[in-house]
């Protein structure tokens, strides 16, 4: 038996369930990323403002926004329809490339 028929004749599925985790997911995600960009505003401001700092800081805040975005945009999507989409490769990417350039530059403000 394949996996979607079974999953059809499965009445104690709720697929309900699995956007619910995703959203919340998608939220804790969020999060890590506004303590990360708050951590790098004190970073520049506790250290003394020096130009690369305040560049970095400001990269990190504008990738924060840009992953803001793309978040706030999927979990709109799973709240709003009980079949939501798949997550489309460009905003996958674009997430994952969010993330790898907001850590990068968390590591150059550190160092």
């Amino acid at each position: 038996m394949n996996a979607p028929a079974a999953r059809q004749q499965d009445p104690d599925r709720d697929p309900g369930l699995q956007p619910e985790r995703t959203r919340l997911a998608w939220r804790r995600t969020t999060l890590s990323g506004t303590v990360s960009a708050v951590l790098a505003v004190k970073t520049v401001l506790h250290g003394g403002a020096s130009a690369p700092g305040i560049v970095a800081c400001a990269l990190c805040c504008v990738l924060w926004l840009g992953f803001l975005g793309i978040a706030h945009r999927r979990i709109r999507t799973l709240a709003t329809t009980t079949s939501p989409t798949a997550f489309t490769p460009r905003h996958a990417t674009a997430a994952v490339l969010c993330t790898l350039a907001m850590a990068v530059c968390g590591a150059a403000l550190v160092l």
